[in-house]
């Protein structure tokens, strides 16, 4: 059997060792001295100001929200993980929904003014597979309108813009560092800012709202990691560089048998110049729903399990309201994200693109 996705897991002396060191210190989590060095390790590999270690990316994102002090209307992309839209709604605030680009399938800057009202305190774009988003472009429509922006930059481990970490942009980033991302702590996630103040804030929030045993910052809430989710972090984060050279190398097999293939239509997003993407995924973007269908029937049909990542699009969601967006909802009926983890093997990967070449003759022979 071959899943879309399978978790990398580090060398069990290496985690043992950690969980060794754990038991002999006896401090479990509240800020543990290893999920203070996984905070170190991560700023000093990826290049950033400040970051918080917290239990998975929605807390992250609602910490984000509320650390804003948004309340209003947030505008957002319908191309993205439930997660997006959900905290939105979670933490009171409106989603504005606006179409995405066909072909980076992130939110469409240029159709960002339009939604713009009265009410509107904010962007929060998701970087779709661990591609930026038109960052620069974001920024200034933000700056212009006097908006805050979010990133839910949960794909984007390791992805640079213009050689830098595409977590330095936006007012917050936040990442997800659950299992099946390439770097993962278990359940994990983190929230990343270039302001002191606003870290100094959302570190408060994510405790509670402690400031010292019997005293309150303000609101807050359980957002902590643990040090055994730490000492998983620390001992896959030695792999990284090697995990994303592995996921490179196949994703050229991959579009060495798919892409350019008269055999079959297909496209994959674009990724923009300046970019120095991770591979986190392996999105195709078939012709129509019924061939995507066909093709996903015949790789279950031997055991091989793909993803329809992002389907149904948010704004179909039953607790949101939103006009059509008949780019999402397209691109949503025919995008299949094909298997992708560190242990996948060249011949794996050629025997799934066979089936799909298979599939796909049969539908043109009859």
């Amino acid at each position: 059997m071959i899943n879309v996705t399978k978790p990398f897991l580090p060398d069990q002396e290496i985690f043992q060792q950690y969980v060794s060191d754990i038991w002999k210190r006896n401090w479990l989590t509240n800020n543990g001295p290893l999920v203070n060095e996984l905070e170190l390790k991560l700023k000093e590999k990826l290049r950033l100001d400040h970051l918080l270690f917290l239990g998975n990316g929605t807390i992250a994102l609602q910490i984000a929200i509320k650390a804003l002090g948004l309340k209003r209307e947030i505008i957002t992309t319908p191309f993205s993980y439930v997660a997006t839209t959900s905290s939105i709604v979670w933490e009171g605030c409106t989603p504005i929904f606006v179409d995405i680009d066909k072909s980076t399938c992130n939110i469409d800057p240029n159709k960002i003014e339009s939604a713009i009202t009265e009410d509107t305190e904010a962007i929060l774009a998701t970087h779709v597979y661990g591609i930026p988003c038109d960052v620069d472009l974001i920024q200034k429509i933000a700056d212009k309108h006097n908006l805050k922006v979010i990133y839910d930059a949960a794909h984007c481990f390791g992805t640079k813009y213009k050689g830098e970490s595409v977590l330095n942009f936006g007012d917050v980033s936040t990442i997800s560092f659950h299992a099946t991302k390439l770097f993962h702590t278990v359940e994990g996630g983190a929230v990343i800012t270039k302001s002191p103040e606003l870290l100094k804030d959302m570190a408060y929030k994510r405790n509670f709202g402690h400031d010292g045993p019997e005293k309150f910052a303000g609101i807050g809430i359980n957002g902590k990691n643990s040090e055994f989710h730490a000492a998983m972090g620390l001992a896959n984060l030695e792999h990284v560089d090697e995990i994303i050279e592995k996921r490179k190398r196949d994703s050229l097999v991959y579009d060495k048998y798919l892409m350019n293939n008269a055999n079959i239509l297909i496209a994959r997003p674009k990724i923009s110049k300046g970019v120095s993407y991770n591979y986190a995924y392996y999105p195709v973007i078939f012709e129509n729903e019924e061939k995507l269908l066909q093709i996903k029937k015949t790789l279950e049909n031997n055991l091989i399990y793909p993803r329809r990542y992002f389907y149904p699009i948010l704004s179909q969601l039953s607790y949101v309201t939103s006009p059509k967006l008949p780019i999402a909802e397209s691109i949503s009926k025919r995008v299949l994200c094909l298997p992708m983890y560190f242990d996948i093997s060249n011949e794996e990967i050629e025997m799934i693109c066979r089936f799909i070449l298979r599939a796909s003759n049969y539908e043109k022979q009859n």
